[in-house]
């Protein structure tokens, strides 16, 4: 049997195509998997966490991606290298060691992957695990929105407190603490270009 010979026809979708990529599975045979956006870039991810990103590992967000967390709120592609490219600077060690995904179609073209995860970071010499829901939201094959729940809390800001203004003062306090981290990293400067 050579390559490709069990992969739908260009018109089938859905359910046939998923029923035949079942029947391939069960029968060893053919080389047809249906993949998920979110399988592809899981190794990116864990790069990320794992504090040993590359240039190329950044490709899966829009360039206007933002990503935000308790401490941070990035805008822009080059803030989130340098939220990321600073674990390094600030932990002995870092990565997700245990995870889970559900990836949920919104509407053409849009995405939401959510990663059920345990997170271990190593800070003079103590290890602390903690858990964390990653919400990824996808558009057009690329990621616009990364949000880092600790604790699988929702972030805090003046859509989710009591007081909006509050909130608002959060929000400036991430997006402070981010212009700091981005200045000391090189404002976004891959680690190879330096």
């Amino acid at each position: 049997m050579g390559k490709g010979d069990n992969l739908p026809s260009p018109g089938e979708t859905g359910a046939a195509a998923t029923d035949q990529a079942r029947e391939c599975e069960g029968k060893g045979a053919c080389e047809f998997k249906q993949t998920r956006f979110s399988d592809q870039i899981m190794p990116h991810i864990l790069n990320l966490y794992g504090a040993s990103a590359k240039a190329n590992d950044f490709d899966m967000y829009a360039p206007n991606a933002s990503f935000e967390d308790p401490l941070t709120h990035a805008q822009g592609v080059k803030q989130i290298k340098s939220a990321f490219y600073s674990l390094s600077k600030f932990f002995g060690e870092s990565k997700i060691v245990e995870y889970h995904v559900q990836e949920n179609d919104i509407a053409p073209g849009k995405k939401e992957i959510l990663i059920d995860n345990k997170q271990h970071y190593k800070i003079m010499g103590k290890d602390i695990d903690m858990i964390s829901l990653i919400k990824l939201s996808v558009e057009n094959g690329k990621i616009v929105r990364h949000e880092d729940w600790w604790d699988k809390k929702p972030l805090r800001n003046r859509d989710t407190v009591s007081f909006p203004l509050v909130g608002r003062f959060m929000e400036m306090g991430r997006r402070g603490m981010m212009l700091a981290t981005h200045a000391m990293m090189g404002f976004g400067k891959d680690p190879d270009s330096r």
